[in-house]
């Protein structure tokens, strides 16, 4: 909590061109967005999934499917869902004002 995630897909969405609001779908689990760039984006939160077979119900295998790119929040609560091809982007607190974002399975929030 609170290293930064969503603020990281904020900024990596208004690089690609997104206009409307960008925000944590924490309640919502799937926020879609249109880029001009990537085309939609998905941008899902799994912090409240307590399951694969939640996470599928509530659309997301759909969306991972979609061939859009998929921005995922807490992906390990539902990793089943992920493939070897998933890019991932880690993000540690250094400090209150500082993070380090790095590549791989370390930190998987």
């Amino acid at each position: 909590m609170g290293t930064g995630k969503t603020t990281f897909i904020h900024a990596l969405c208004e690089e690609l061109g997104v206009s409307s609001a960008i925000s944590s779908p924490t309640f919502a689990i799937i926020n879609e967005y249109s880029s001009p760039v990537a085309g939609t984006i998905y941008h899902m939160d799994w912090y409240r999934l307590k399951s694969e077979e939640e996470a599928v119900n509530a659309g997301v295998e759909d969306c991972l499917h979609s061939g859009a790119l998929c921005l995922v929040e807490w992906p390990g609560n539902a990793p089943g869902l992920l493939d070897e091809t998933t890019f991932r982007v880690n993000l540690e607190i250094l400090d209150p004002q500082t993070r380090r974002l790095f590549t791989g399975e370390a930190g998987s929030e």
